[in-house]
């Protein structure tokens, strides 16, 4: 790799990272404001929080790599072009495929970040994130009946605790049970503590009082009791049995699935799709590099606008990727579509490149420029200020 080459590549390649680094971490930060309840309600500490939050940024990062990488290409050639850069290196004898040859570099170390996280990374964050999740809800008397507040264990289902003191006693217990919809169960009890035995567990409540409310009846029923036992075993045993959805799995479980999976047997057309999905992840990296290299790459004096070869670089991008999660989608239910996916990309990608050995620079049509400066012109001389007497 020549001085040249390594100029261009670090130059990408820092630009890759900023601009990953700052995509992924605004949206993490509206991602993350979604689960604040972890800590206000269940009573978590920041670290936690930022722990599982954290494990969605490789998930983040396998979809912004590519469109960062795209971003970081246009930067660099907007600065080789600013500097006149591009045109000195053209007169030198480079030729603009061989100044793609340094981006090619850079689009390499992209693709395989991508895949790895495709592959391994993202999946398993996925599956340490469901884990860490289904231990933060098992646990329920520790980490969701905090004093003072109403936890909602189900969506009928709401318990408060008043006061929790040493050895695990819990004072104030107010429980109110609507889950069976043909009566509504209020139970208030003094004192309560847990109790786990081969049956389950069980919210053990002394001294209180039970009102049950039966559908159509207009008096409750009032019970006192010196001792009652309240089933948890439904929400103390969230975490021990974790199922992992399609995008938990790792790409050698897409590759050779178990046959006798429930999930394989119920969604095989999903399982196709992410497939795919995460094969051609580390495609999109050449393809949006490619695109980008072919408006913007070629030689072109500073005279020269570059607005239409940008835009016209973006739309292709976007064009592209909308039809990637368009063809993403269908191959749930035809795998024809799948192979519609590879051709628009390795289309795109040796479209691109015929276009950048041809050195051919990409412009609009002149009679389309023509009309646009004849519209500006009208424009400006009916918004334009008088001129001065």
């Amino acid at each position: 790799m020549g001085s040249i080459d390594k100029y261009i590549f670090r130059t990408t390649l820092a630009s890759f990272l900023v601009v990953l680094v700052s995509l992924t971490g605004v949206i993490w930060i509206t991602q993350a404001l979604r689960g604040i309840d972890l800590m206000t309600s269940q009573g978590q500490t920041i670290l936690t929080f930022l722990g599982i939050t954290s494990l969605a940024i490789p998930v983040l990062v396998l979809i912004i790599s590519p469109i960062a990488l795209m971003i970081a290409i246009s930067h660099t050639l907007h600065k080789l072009a600013t500097d006149s850069e591009i045109i000195v290196m053209n007169a030198a004898g480079l030729s603009p495929f061989r100044l793609f040859r340094p981006f090619i570099y850079a689009t390499v170390v992209v693709a395989l970040l991508v895949a790895f996280i495709a592959a391994y990374l993202a999946p398993d964050g996925m599956r340490r994130l469901k884990r860490w999740d289904a231990e933060i809800t098992a646990d329920v008397l520790a980490n969701v009946l905090q004093p003072g507040r109403f936890a909602q264990l189900d969506p009928n289902l709401t318990i408060r605790v008043r006061e929790r003191q040493p050895g695990g006693l819990l004072v104030g217990i107010f429980i109110d049970d609507r889950r069976n919809p043909n009566e509504r169960l209020s139970i208030i009890a003094n004192q309560g503590t847990v109790t786990k035995n081969d049956q389950g567990s069980f919210l053990v409540l002394e001294n209180g009082h039970l009102e049950r409310l039966e559908a159509g009846k207009r008096e409750p029923n009032m019970v006192a009791f010196h001792r009652n036992a309240f089933d948890m075993s439904k929400f103390s045993n969230r975490g021990h049995d974790v199922v992992y959805g399609i995008r938990e799995r790792y790409l050698w479980e897409l590759i050779a699935p178990d046959p006798a999976d429930p999930l394989v047997q119920q969604l095989p057309g999903q399982f196709r799709a992410e497939l795919h999905d995460r094969f051609t992840a580390p495609i999109y990296p050449f393809a949006f590099a490619a695109l980008t290299f072919a408006f913007l790459g070629t030689p072109r004096t500073t005279r020269q606008s570059r607005n239409f070869s940008m835009g016209a670089a973006i739309a292709s991008v976007f064009g592209l990727r909308m039809a990637g999660f368009a063809l993403s989608v269908m191959t749930v239910k035809s795998p024809t579509a799948a192979l519609l996916q590879y051709l628009l990309l390795f289309g795109a990608i040796g479209l691109s490149i015929r276009v950048i050995v041809a050195g051919t620079v990409l412009e609009p049509p002149a009679a389309l420029m023509e009309a646009i400066n004849r519209s500006n012109a009208r424009l400006l001389r009916l918004f334009g200020r008088p001129a001065a007497a």
